[in-house]
């Protein structure tokens, strides 16, 4: 609509000139490489939506994984005391501030957003579903922090304050993280393109 009113205010010349590199090209896959093609593309946002993958046999794909255990090493952000890790088996992460478990405690995470391996990622909105997968972790160490200070003062007041300061951390390290039962087609449901995006 833009381009006709301004057909009207340019020579032919100039006109050809500005439309000549607004020419559609439609996308194959989700995210191109190429700058022309994606400005190319912006113009017109039916033409840049993807198509989707045919959805049962992404997911017959990754339950074969599954079950054959070919997935490889998997990872997993959790949720944990209003931060989100990325986590893999093996790691050991380090929670700021006072939380309740005792060392050697054994946890389950439940709060998971995303997992997956090297072939295949599972995204929750916000949450993958409750024992979807299981994460477990055990409490290794419970200490304080390094010394922080933490200084204030006011110019022409003589006023100086230095505190000095240290939290409580825990250290936690993650076991296993294992995806338990297979998905269901009715997870992965083809959805519209208008709710693809958000």
């Amino acid at each position: 609509m833009f381009l006709r009113q301004l057909a009207g205010l340019l020579k032919p010349s100039t006109l050809t000139t500005l439309i000549e590199p607004l020419k559609i090209v439609p996308l194959t896959t989700r995210w191109s490489n190429t700058s022309a093609a994606f400005t190319n593309c912006r113009w017109n946002s039916s033409s840049a939506i993807a198509p989707l993958a045919d959805t049962k046999s992404t997911v017959n794909t990754v339950n074969k994984q599954l079950e054959t255990g070919s997935e490889g090493r998997l990872f997993a952000v959790v949720q944990l005391c209003g931060k989100q890790f990325k986590i893999t088996s093996g790691d050991i992460i380090v929670v700021e501030g006072y939380w309740p478990p005792e060392g050697g405690d054994r946890l389950r995470l439940d709060k998971v957003l995303l997992a997956g391996s090297k072939d295949f990622s599972l995204i929750g909105r916000p949450l993958l579903a409750p024992g979807l997968v299981d994460v477990q972790a055990t409490i290794i160490e419970k200490a304080l922090s390094h010394t922080r200070t933490h200084f204030r003062k006011k110019r022409r007041k003589q006023y100086t304050r230095i505190n000095f300061y240290r939290t409580p951390q825990t250290m936690i390290r993650i076991n296993s993280i294992d995806i338990t039962r297979k998905l269901s087609d009715s997870a992965a449901a083809t959805q519209n393109s208008e709710e693809r995006f958000f």
